[in-house]
This record gives C-alpha cells, structure tokens and sequence, in this order.
C-alpha cells in the first residue's frame, strides 16, 4: 500500500484515545467529505478540520493513491470508487446482526419486518425477516426507493434539518406511488414533523395500495438505520398501531446497544 511523509509523522503519533493520529484524521476527513456532499477543496477540509494544509494534502495524497479519494479535473477531491466496496461489504454486515432483532419483531408483531439505510438520496433495504403470513410485501433486500413514500424514509429523514430535506427531494422528485403518497415538500416536512412528535412513522398505503408499515430509526447507529413492520391495513390497524410501537422502539434500543458493542469491539 502507498505510503506518504504523512506515515513518517502523524502515524507515530499516539491519539489521546491511543489509536493512530493519521488514521483518526484521514478517516474524519473522509468523514467530513461525505458530510459535505462527497467533494470538497483542501481549504474547505481544512477550515472544517482546524488540520493545516500541508497535513491534509499529504493525507488526501495517500488517500488518492489507495483509491479512497480521486482527485477531480478541477483540483477538488471527491469521495472514491473503492469506498463502495467497504460500504456495500459493511451494509450486508449491518443486516446479518440486525437479522436476530428483525425475528423478534415478526414474533412478536406477527408483521414482515425491514431493516432500511439512507444511502445517498435513497432508501436500501439491507435485511428483512417475512411474517409466516402468505402475503408478499413489496420490500425485499437490496431494493432500493425514494424516501418520500416510505415508513422508514420518514423515521431516517426525520432527524435531518428541513433545507437539507427540501434539497433532496428536489433531486429525486416527489413521484406518486398510490393516490396517498405525499408529493410536497410542505405536506413531507409536516409528516416528518408529526414523526418527531410521534416517536415513530408511518406510511398508510403510500408505497403500496392496502399495506400499511410503522418504523423507528435506530438510535446512535453508526450509519442512520431503521427497522420497521409492514402489514394488510387489516391488520396494522390503529388499534395495532398502539401495541406494535412499544415493540418497535424497545427492539430499536436493543439494537443500537448490540451495534455499539460491536463498535467498541
């Protein structure tokens, strides 16, 4: 693998945390990158990170020289195409621990239950575990969809500052997927507002006619999760509703605890 001076300073540096410096700072710079879109200049980086430039620009050389950053044509630095391998790899791995959780949920609910990540401007399905029902839902592992029309899309966007909200939905649109889809960002942004208030989301045969679905996101996760159940609006019923939650938050905790473990470990 390419080494730079970087490798001659920073990483012979012990962090107050005792891991590596230059591995701490090229992964907040990565961090960072993402955080900004996935492009950014050396001054950006630098001004956001409070790293000099010389240290940044011989960690960003590193970093292009393993493919994790490529530099562009107009001398700003973009997020590289081998960081989709990890990310895919660490997605299919988030799913295989959530895949106990997701049982719990069927149990316990009696409702097909999904595991969903924001990946971009998208919701990816990443694990589900279907209800001993015999109706198919529309969700399956690695599909992906539009946030606006989802349960789970709700609970991942809820958190999100509303510009930043309003500026994804005028990348994707707002298509309709059933006559109850919300197609405005005021009628979303109020949705997402109700979500906060609720604890959790809700979409009432808004993906697909006749199934309703509630979600949670996962607290502390190290990338924004949510599970969730979908059902017959039958059978997720208000009354349902009341006694699904509580299972669905409870089991949310419990994941979050289980992915910070694993984090520590």
């Amino acid at each position: 693998m390419p080494t730079s001076s970087a490798s001659t300073t920073d990483s012979a540096k012990p962090s107050a945390a005792g891991g590596v410096q230059s591995l701490e700072r090229a992964f907040d710079l990565l961090e960072r990158m993402a955080d900004a879109g996935g492009e950014v200049g050396l001054s950006e980086l630098s001004a956001a990170s409070g790293l000099p430039l010389p240290t940044i620009h011989r960690l960003m050389r590193t970093l292009v020289a393993c493919g994790y950053v490529r530099q562009q044509a107009n001398r700003r630095y973009a997020l590289g195409p081998r960081l989709i391998r990890l990310g895919e790899s660490a997605s299919r791995l988030l799913g295989t621990w959530a895949r106990p959780y997701l049982a719990r949920l069927v149990e316990e609910t009696g409702e097909t239950a999904n595991m969903a990540l924001l990946d971009g401007d998208e919701i990816v399905y990443v694990a589900q575990v279907p209800s001993k029902h015999s109706m198919r839902m529309f969700t399956e592992v690695g599909r992906r969809v539009l946030p606006h029309s989802t349960g789970v899309g709700k609970a991942l966007l809820a958190g999100v500052p509303d510009d930043e909200v309003r500026a994804l939905l005028a990348r994707t649109g707002m298509p309709a997927a059933t006559e109850r889809t919300i197609t405005t960002p005021e009628g979303f942004l109020a949705a997402l507002a109700e979500v906060r208030d609720l604890g959790y989301a809700v979409d009432d045969n808004e993906q697909e006619v006749g199934v309703r679905c509630l979600a949670v996101s996962v607290p502390d996760s190290p990338t924004a999760a949510a599970i969730s159940i979908s059902g017959p609006a039958g059978r997720v019923t208000e009354a349902a509703t009341e006694k699904i939650v509580p299972v669905l938050q409870q089991i949310a905790g419990e994941l979050s605890a289980a992915l910070a473990s694993q984090n520590q470990g």
